[in-house]
C-alpha cells in the first residue's frame, strides 16, 4: 500500500502470457462454414487460433498469465496493491472475474475491478494503473487482458468465427522514481457507433430467453466493415496524438504494437501514417483476434524472445467495442 512516498512513474516489471493447448487452423474449420485457408487469410492475416479446453474459464485463463507475470517481476500475490482485468468475456455476470482471479491468485483483501471496452480494454486498464500510481495511492498493480471468445461467438456464423481466439497477458506495474512506464496516453470513445460491435441478448436490454436464443442474439455481432473504417480512421491519429502528449514524434517510436484484429487493418494504418511495417508488432496468424489480450500477449512474446528491448519506446494502440479507442507511450525502462 502507499507508504506516504509519491512516485510520479510506473515501470513494467513483470509480463506474462497464458494460450490454451488447442490449435484450430483454417483448414480444422468445419466444411459447413464454406471457407477456406486462402480465403481467411486473404482478408484477415489469421492462420490459426487457440482454443480453450472445456475445463478453462476466463478466470484460468488470467491466472496463468498473472502467475507468469508476477514471477517475473519477483513479487508474490500478498504484495500486490490492486488488481485490474480488461476483458468483456467474464465467467458470470456476477460475481466480477477479477475477484475470481484475486482468490484463485491467493491475494488476500486485494481490490480489484473490471475494465469493460472491447478491445481496448487493456490500454484502458493500464492507463487507470498508471494514475492509481501517479497519485501515490498505490505502488503495486495487476492488470490484465484476457478473452475467452470461442464461447460467445456463433460458430455457424464464418464473418465472426473464424476471426477470434482464446488468450490472457498480464503486467506488474509498480512505483519508482526512475523516469519510465507509461508516459502518456490517448483515450476516446464513440457511443453513436456502438451498435457495430454489439451482444444484443443477456443484458438488461433484452434479458436471456427463447427469443433470444432463437435469434442467436447471445452472440458477440459485429459490421465488420464499419469497423475497418473506423480503426483505419483512428490508429493514425491516436498515435501521433499520444506520441505528441510524449514530447516526442512518431520517429523516435521504436515498435508499434497494435491490437491484432486485422493484418488489413495494421497495413493500412502503416501506409497512412507511413510508419515502415516492419517496425509494427505482428502475431495475429496464429493467434487471430484475442480483443483485449492482444497487446500483453504480443508484448510477452517479444520480450521474451528478446526481439523488444528494454530500453525500446513502445506505442500501444487499441480500437474495440463501444467504439472505443486508445493509445499509449510506453518506456520499459529508463532511456
Amino acid at each position: 500500500m502507499n507508504n506516504g512516498v509519491h512516485s510520479t512513474y510506473g515501470q513494467i516489471t513483470g509480463w506474462g502470457s497464458y494460450v490454451p493447448v488447442k490449435v484450430v487452423t483454417n483448414n480444422d474449420l468445419p466444411p459447413e462454414l464454406e471457407t477456406s485457408d486462402e480465403w481467411i487469410v486473404q482478408r484477415t492475416g489469421i492462420r490459426e487460433r487457440r482454443i480453450a479446453a472445456a475445463d478453462e474459464t476466463t478466470c484460468t485463463l488470467s491466472l496463468n498469465a498473472s502467475r507468469e507475470a508476477l514471477a517475473k517481476a519477483g513479487i508474490q500475490p500478498s504484495e500486490l496493491d490492486l488488481i485490474i482485468v480488461a476483458t468483456s468475456t467474464p465467467d458470470h455476470h456476477t460475481p466480477p472475474v477479477s475477484s475470481l482471479l484475486q482468490h484463485a491468485l491467493g491475494a488476500t483483501d486485494v481490490p480489484a475491478f473490471v475494465v469493460v471496452t472491447g478491445c481496448t480494454g487493456f490500454v484502458y486498464a493500464l492507463s487507470t494503473a498508471y494514475q492509481f500510481i501517479h497519485s501515490g495511492a498505490y505502488r503495486t498493480i495487476l492488470v490484465v487482458g484476457v478473452e475467452l471468445l470461442s464461447r460467445f461467438v456463433d460458430w455457424t456464423d464464418r464473418s465472426m468465427c473464424v476471426l477470434f481466439g482464446d488468450a490472457a497477458g498480464a503486467v506488474v506495474v509498480q512505483a519508482t522514481d526512475r523516469p519510465c512506464g507509461m508516459r502518456s496516453f490517448v483515450l476516446g470513445s464513440d457511443g453513436s457507433q456502438g451498435e457495430q460491435i454489439i451482444m444484443r441478448g443477456g443484458g438488461s436490454a433484452r434479458p436471456f430467453s427463447q427469443e433470444v436464443l432463437d435469434g442467436r442474439q447471445h452472440y458477440v455481432q459485429m459490421n465488420g466493415r464499419e469497423v475497418f473504417k473506423f480503426a483505419t480512421r483512428v490508429v493514425g491519429p491516436a498515435c501521433e496524438q499520444a506520441a505528441a502528449k510524449a514530447g516526442l514524434t512518431l520517429a523516435d517510436i521504436d515498435w508499434i504494437i497494435p491490437h491484432q484484429a486485422n493484418l488489413r487493418i495494421i497495413q493500412t494504418a502503416a501506409k497512412l501514417m507511413d510508419f515502415p511495417l516492419e517496425r509494427f508488432i505482428v502475431n495475429i496468424e496464429r493467434y487471430a483476434n484475442t480483443s483485449a489480450a492482444s497487446i500483453p500477449l504480443a508484448l510477452t512474446e517479444n520480450l521474451t524472445s528478446g526481439r523488444i528491448l528494454p530500453t525500446d519506446r513502445l506505442m500501444f494502440v487499441s480500437f474495440g467495442a463501444g467504439l472505443t479507442w486508445g493509445a499509449a507511450v510506453v518506456e520499459m525502462s529508463p532511456r
